[in-house]
């Protein structure tokens, strides 16, 4: 299958320079346990974003740039390529940037979201869920705590 990972505030707010514009390391915690041992899709800036690359998972990176070759990576330039680089038996996961996503929608299976209830100033945005394309099947909210400085919600989408 493939799996879209994000975590979206309110506003479908991803992140902006590059980066997250809030902490949640339960959320980190859920995208290490769904995404360890899996083929992770992601456009070259997301890659970039890391300090190093994720370990135990396969790097696929989309980008347009001639001659990207980051070490131990699989390097595409396009959605269609990057998911047939995947195996086909086993989960792959899209993990961003905005544009990725957007790209990625059509060819999605499951959206495993995370919902920040808060908005914020971004650059990146998760495109638009639509209820008559996709369905959610499961929702779990978690309250803010000492680490969370928002209410966040899981959230399962499959295709309708």
């Amino acid at each position: 299958m493939i799996i879209m990972i994000a975590a979206v505030a309110e506003n479908n707010a991803l992140g902006k320079n590059n980066e997250l514009v809030w902490h949640l390391p339960n959320d980190f915690k859920r995208f290490k346990a769904l995404t360890t041992n899996h083929h992770i899709i992601m456009g070259r800036k997301t890659f970039e974003s890391f300090p190093k690359p994720l370990p135990n998972r396969t790097h696929v990176v989309i980008t347009r740039q001639e001659n990207y070759q980051p070490e131990g990576c699989i390097v595409v330039k396009s959605i269609s390529e990057a998911i047939a680089k995947c195996p086909k038996n086993e989960d792959s996961f899209i993990i961003g940037g905005g544009e990725i996503y957007t790209l990625a929608m059509p060819f999605a299976d499951v959206l495993e979201i995370t919902r920040v209830h808060h908005s914020f100033e971004a650059d990146a945005f998760f495109p638009d869920i639509n209820k008559d394309e996709w369905l959610l099947v499961e929702s779990e909210t978690n309250i803010k705590d000492e680490k969370h400085l928002y209410d966040y919600t899981y959230e399962t989408f499959v295709k309708a």
